[in-house]
């Protein structure tokens, strides 16, 4: 898979993420990682920071389960119209995670 491939591969899962679930960097790069031969959560974040502001990118959360403080209101506010499950400042990470072939 080229790196073009890989960001293609990245942005397609995080767009079937259902709305009130979603998934760490890690797991979306767990995911992909025996097709693409890459399992890098620092890459998976990198993708989004450079190419997910047209993907649910709210949806993609660090393992605990928040985003960077600059993101972290409008995340809120997302995750609030979705009935994404929270905990504290962030996701609950137990309720709310999800992995491809989950039901929706």
């Amino acid at each position: 898979m080229t790196p073009d491939e890989y960001v293609e591969a990245v942005l397609e899962l995080v767009d079937r993420i259902p709305a009130g679930r979603v998934m760490s960097y890690g797991a979306v790069a767990d995911a992909l990682a025996e097709r693409s031969g890459r399992a890098s959560a620092r890459l998976v974040g990198a993708i989004m920071a450079r190419h997910g502001g047209a993907a649910p990118w709210h949806r993609v959360v660090n393992a605990s389960g928040g985003l960077p403080p600059r993101l972290a209101r409008e995340a809120r506010a997302r995750w609030l119209a979705e009935g994404t499950p929270l905990r504290g400042t962030g996701v609950d990470m137990r309720s709310a995670g999800w992995w491809p072939g989950q039901g929706m």
